[in-house]
């Protein structure tokens, strides 16, 4: 007992003089001090529509009643900046002297007025702008739209009428319409462009078609009539009409791109009747009736396909 009570005490005797003789612990580090914080640009500061109308009264006016002005909408301009929705912040161009610092649809490339537009209109029938033919062509939304200026009720133009705009680079096609053989309900206002067109681009053929991804869809989804399938197809009406159709108008009946019987004979030529072009011969010595009236279809009138159990020759 009295072992054990010195055993005790001697190692107690020597924690003490460890802890006396250790050297005194260093203060607590400081902490480090932070890292000064960099420099960040401003946020571009927007002043708001109240103030883009004090100079430009009239441009506010034209937005009156247009969708760009339903504050209702929140995909609208009026729902988000204003006037500064499309052309920016405009506190840089209030301070300006030389009123810059603003994007300026006029001075600005084609490619960058898309790329502004397309922050709300990328959707639907807008979607294949990018890479589409007018794209590709340096035009911009501008060429056609006009958001403070336009002539139309409908669609913002540029035009009072559609097919005014699009005569101003497709001259070729609309002269077309207006022909005494044509699409009547394109004279008439009933059809335009773009009920047969994407004028924003198609993401499924190279014609802008807005039906279907060739000509054939997109003639059957009105004529569906000529619309097979047929027991006995004819290869062109199946392939593309306008392989004898010209879509745009025509000087000839039915919008035939070339006059029949050469229509015909632009395929069948040297086999059954005759074997030989038609020629002046054929009016003056012969005397065809292939030559006059309904032509080849006097006797193939089912030349857009037949059901029939013996119509491979597409006749009646």
């Amino acid at each position: 007992m009295r072992r054990s009570v010195l055993v005790i005490v001697c190692l107690w005797a020597t924690v003490v003089a460890g802890l006396t003789s250790a050297p005194p612990s260093s203060p607590r580090a400081a902490p480090a001090p932070p890292a000064p914080a960099q420099a960040t640009t401003p946020p571009a500061a927007y002043v708001g529509s109240d103030t883009c109308v004090l100079c430009h009264t009239e441009q506010e006016a034209t937005l009156t009643g247009s969708k760009h002005a339903q504050a209702k909408n929140p995909r609208s301009p009026a729902a988000a900046n204003g006037c500064e929705s499309c052309h920016g912040p405009g506190q840089a161009h209030v301070d300006d002297d030389a009123k810059g610092n603003i994007r300026k649809f006029a001075q600005m490339k084609p490619a960058e007025v898309s790329e502004t537009c397309l922050t709300c209109h990328n959707r639907g029938a807008h979607a294949g702008w990018e890479g589409s033919a007018h794209d590709r062509r340096n035009l911009s939304c501008a060429t056609c739209h006009s958001v403070h200026s336009p002539k139309s009720p409908e669609r913002q133009l540029v035009q009072s009428t559609e097919t005014q705009v699009c005569a101003t680079c497709h001259r070729l096609q609309v002269t077309k319409t207006e022909r005494a053989v044509a699409h009547m309900p394109v004279r008439e206002g009933k059809m335009s462009c773009s009920s047969c067109h994407n004028p924003h681009g198609s993401i499924t053929n190279v014609k802008n078609l807005k039906t279907g991804s060739s000509v054939a869809e997109l003639c059957t989804s009105c004529h569906t009539e000529m619309r097979g399938p047929m027991l006995f197809e004819h290869a062109p009406v199946r392939e593309n009409c306008a392989t004898c159709h010209d879509p745009h108008g025509s000087s000839n009946d039915r919008m035939l791109a070339v006059r029949m019987p050469m229509l015909c004979q632009r395929c069948h030529i040297a086999s059954r009747h005759p074997a030989t072009l038609y020629d002046k011969d054929q009016i003056t010595t012969s005397k065809s009736n292939r030559m006059f009236g309904r032509s080849c279809v006097n006797c193939h009138s089912q030349v857009h396909g037949s059901n029939h159990p013996s119509g491979q020759f597409y006749m009646r």
